[in-house]
């Protein structure tokens, strides 16, 4: 069976096999561990970051330079319309299609406060944070797992007929799958509320299978995040795009100016044709990174390499994962866990596709971390 059903109560992630032998990131596992637990958790200082999906250590110059000419402007409450209007443009949409949020986190919370889902879905493994947000808005959840024998590939039949929100990543985080759109957008159905999560769309060259254009289909929500290609993580911007009547209510449970001036500045900035035409570049690079990494892994006994995968990160099994991820540390590397995604256990990790020099080096201390451990 491609997926299983499960209710959000029994389904959780395996995450309470921490040992005492684990290190800073690990202090209050019990504690951090599920829906609430991050990449930033797995930092400390002095390891090489392939833990957060981040793609720059900071912003390029010319887009510092934009966030720096709004500082002499910021006792002036913060308009959106403008940064709408380039956001609309970007994607051949009016500017009632747009809803700039304070990151892609606000985008679920904003939902799940304005919505009143009797059945909602999210489908696993993927980013966390919508279930969250839909749990803490007191939603009950149901969860769909896909599974590593079939590649983390989504199919119609697994959506529940009577699921009146349906929430899916694309590409997904952290299996690194993409959708086909059309695959997507036939999930639609009258009454049904359909949330794609694009926030790393702008990583796969040419945005192949994005629904973020002009697209008949009824009750479709697409999230984007611009703090991955930017550097932006600090600054919070995101938006929504989606039915001018459904963006309206979820505006009316955001609380008032919530996307700061330099935020807005962002959006504007980024939506530019040559901001564009940078981000593909960007993506085009980062796939060569990727196969890079992949060929390294494949190279190395006992990584399993899943799925087919396009995104700026590689999701790998490998036995006894939380001590291969402790011998990594050691080593001076961060990854992430996967045991907290739900429908992934101990023994997966999430690997960022940073340069080739540095995907060499954690290949080799990957090697070395799975001989210590075969010892």
């Amino acid at each position: 069976m491609a997926a299983e059903i499960a209710d959000a109560g029994t389904a959780r992630a395996s995450t309470a096999r921490a040992s005492t032998a684990r290190t800073g990131a690990d202090a209050s596992i019990a504690e951090t561990a599920g829906l609430t637990y991050h990449g930033d958790a797995e930092l400390a200082p002095g390891l090489v970051d392939l833990a957060v999906n981040v793609r720059r250590r900071e912003p390029p110059d010319w887009l510092c330079a934009e966030l720096a000419r709004t500082l002499s402007g910021l006792a002036a409450y913060p308009g959106p319309a403008p940064a709408a209007r380039a956001v609309a443009a970007r994607h051949g949409r009016r500017a009632e299609e747009v809803l700039l949020t304070a990151g892609a986190a606000e985008a679920f919370v904003l939902i799940a406060r304005a919505l009143r889902p009797e059945r909602a879905v999210v489908v696993h493994p993927q980013f966390t944070e919508p279930e969250a947000a839909l749990r803490a808005a007191g939603h009950p959840v149901h969860r769909v797992l896909l599974t590593p024998a079939d590649g983390f590939r989504l199919t119609r039949a697994i959506i529940p007929e009577d699921a009146d929100l349906v929430a899916v990543g694309n590409p997904t985080n952290p299996t690194s799958v993409l959708h086909p759109a059309a695959l997507l957008a036939g999930l639609a159905r009258p009454g049904r509320v359909l949330v794609i999560d694009e926030a790393f769309m702008d990583a796969v060259p040419g945005e192949p299978e994005t629904l973020a254009g002009p697209a008949d289909v009824p009750g479709l929500l697409v999230i984007r995040s611009l703090t991955k290609t930017w550097g932006l993580a600090g600054l919070r911007v995101g938006y929504l795009l989606g039915d001018p009547a459904l963006l309206e209510r979820l505006r009316g449970t955001q609380p008032l100016w919530a996307v700061s001036t330099p935020a807005l500045a962002a959006a504007r900035a980024c939506s530019s044709p040559a901001a564009l035409a940078e981000a593909d570049a960007m993506a085009r690079a980062s796939e060569a990174d990727r196969a890079h990494l992949i060929r390294l892994l494949r190279t190395v006994p006992g990584v399993e390499v899943a799925g087919n995968q396009r995104a700026p990160f590689v999701l790998i099994h490998v036995a006894d994962g939380l001590k291969v991820r402790d011998e990594l540390r050691r080593r001076g590397f961060a990854v992430r866990r996967g045991d907290t995604f739900p429908g992934l256990g101990p023994d997966w990790l999430r690997i960022a596709v940073r340069e080739t020099a540095t995907s060499d080096a954690f290949a080799h201390s990957l090697r070395e971390a799975l001989s210590e451990e075969l010892t």
